[in-house]
């Protein structure tokens, strides 16, 4: 098979026009062009609007293809398609000696169950918070009622956080085994959409995750696997450096030589307890920041032009970053087209904000973090220092909110011009159970404020009306990643509790959906070898 890439056609352009591109580009008879298979959609809208193919591609016979190969031997953009379909690394053996245990069920957690599953290892997952559809019901809760449940809302339960966001399905870690397409392979095959195998940035939206969750759930259930809800692991039961199990909050001990941590970026008491049992783990750096809205036809103006609204192309994103004149980088985050900005705390008497779409993104408004990068020198202290700090500035938000999980809120021109804001302008804040208006400057860190200032002013060089008077910023984004790192060794496992394998965004090593995902898997793969080793 061959893959052709930067394969530019006109926007408007049929399925044929593409077959005769392609049969162009490679310079044979169309009758040798057997099929092909659009491995990556993009758009260019820097001259004019052009999609932009790679395309995987079946050839007559082998002799076209080696031919085609040789004459082409120069060009980038012709050559021989690689193989992503994933394989097992083992599987498990007839009896295995014990289950492996995982602990947390969002993205990391279900696929390192699901690929243990498919390898027969019958995997226990322990999930603290409740089914996603009950989890659906206590965050609808927080958003309409005021009302929240730290053990079920926007962080935890199945699913994990990524079920309320834009459902983003790309990430830019290196990925030489191709584990991102079995994250997306499998996510199809539970009912997502087959064109996120091939869009650019794919996305999938929060009610269709609801239902895919679930479909991964039955599988890895019919394969021997076991979810327990409502299971929070409060201990871990170590022996000689070894983990032998862990303990739940009801006290029942599930004894486990393998133990996945894919407990999410935002199990505090978690990472507490295992930083009290001696796990080795490090600060690490984390950004913070506010949310910001526009109408999303100023963002489609700005990045697409004439062709903005144009249906092929939906509600349109960016991506931005900018260093201030004080060090700091600040940067766009987890940007939502047309969608919604969030309540997303899990602990009493905080106020945290995310961002979420649906699969239409067909909301009034555009939203992103923007985000200052800050590191361990900004929090000093142990490696729970930036816990503390998040806790601190959610602390504040709530507070600044008017104490009852509404947001505190600032129209842009007056966060711009240093005074508080009272009333909102063109522009509505989606932000659910409500808004205060009020002055953020005290909501961040000075330095984190002023660099935040600048970068909205040259953030409406490249998209016009980013600086507009009327748009909204709401505070407070923490949860941009996990602001500690639990180390582990090239085996994946913790560098001194063997059997513990730290994995996904709470663990430090991801930083999305797919990337999860990916890590998961790769930790999933690393538990089947050790306990292959070990039959």
């Amino acid at each position: 098979m061959l893959r052709v890439t930067e394969l530019r056609l006109p926007i408007e352009h049929s399925p044929e026009n593409l077959r005769t591109a392609i049969v162009q580009r490679l310079a044979i008879a169309p009758q040798r062009l057997a099929g092909f298979t659009v491995f990556r959609r993009a758009y260019d809208a820097r001259k004019g609007l052009d999609f932009v193919y790679t395309i995987d591609c079946d050839l007559a016979d082998a002799g076209t293809e080696a031919e085609i190969l040789r004459r082409f031997a120069h060009d980038h953009r012709i050559g021989s398609a690689p193989d992503m379909r994933y394989r097992f690394v083992t599987r498990a053996p007839a009896h295995p000696a014990a289950r492996p245990v995982i602990v947390g069920f969002g993205p990391c957690g279900i696929f390192a169950a699901l690929v243990l599953a498919q390898m027969g290892f019958r995997p226990l997952i322990l999930e603290r918070g409740k089914t996603v559809r009950e989890r659906a019901r206590d965050t609808w809760r927080l958003w309409r009622s005021h009302e929240l449940d730290p053990e079920s809302n926007v962080q935890f339960g199945e699913g994990g956080a990524g079920t309320f966001s834009d459902g983003k399905l790309h990430s830019q870690i290196k990925d030489p085994r191709h584990h991102g397409r079995k994250v997306l392979t499998e996510f199809v095959r539970a009912g997502a959409p087959e064109e996120i195998l091939y869009l650019s940035k794919p996305h999938i939206g929060t009610f269709r995750l609801v239902g895919m969750v679930e479909k991964m759930r039955a599988e890895i259930e019919s394969l021997g696997g076991e979810i327990r809800f409502r299971a929070r692991v409060d201990d871990l039961l170590i022996e000689d450096g070894h983990v032998r199990g862990v303990v739940l909050a009801d006290g029942a001990e599930v004894r486990a030589d393998h133990v996945i941590l894919a407990l999410g970026h935002s199990a505090r008491d978690t990472f507490e307890m295992l930083y009290r049992r001696g796990v080795f783990m490090e600060a690490k750096p984390f950004s913070v920041g506010f949310r910001i809205e526009h109408p999303q036809a100023v963002i489609d103006r700005a990045r697409l032009g004439k062709y903005a609204g144009h249906p092929l192309l939906g509600a349109a994103d960016y991506k931005l970053i900018h260093h201030a004149g004080n060090g700091r980088a600040v940067y766009s985050f987890c940007m939502c087209p047309g969608g919604s900005v969030v309540a997303a705390a899990s602990e009493a008497g905080q106020v945290v904000t995310n961002g979420m779409s649906q699969y239409s993104r067909a909301e009034r408004n555009a939203n992103a973090g923007i985000v200052v990068g800050i590191a361990p020198g900004d929090y000093p202290g142990d490696a729970l220092a930036g816990i503390a700090l998040q806790r601190a500035l959610e602390t504040r938000a709530f507070e600044l909110g008017g104490g009852n999980y509404d947001a505190p809120v600032q129209r842009v021109g007056d966060f711009l011009a240093g005074r508080p804001s009272r009333a909102p302008g063109e522009v509505e804040p989606s932000y659910k159970p409500g808004v205060r208006y009020t002055d953020l400057a005290s909501a961040l860190p000075s330095y984190a404020i002023d660099a935040i200032r600048e970068a909205i002013h040259a953030f409406d060089r490249p998209i016009p009306g980013f600086a507009m008077h009327d748009a909204i910023l709401t505070g407070v984004e923490t949860r941009t990643s996990s602001p500690l790192r639990i180390k582990r060794g090239d085996n994946l496992q913790s560098l001194n509790v063997r059997g513990l394998y730290p994995a996904g965004e709470g663990a430090g090593y991801a930083g999305g959906i797919l990337s999860a995902g990916m890590d998961g898997i790769r930790a999933a793969e690393a538990v089947a070898l050790a306990i292959a080793d070990e039959a």
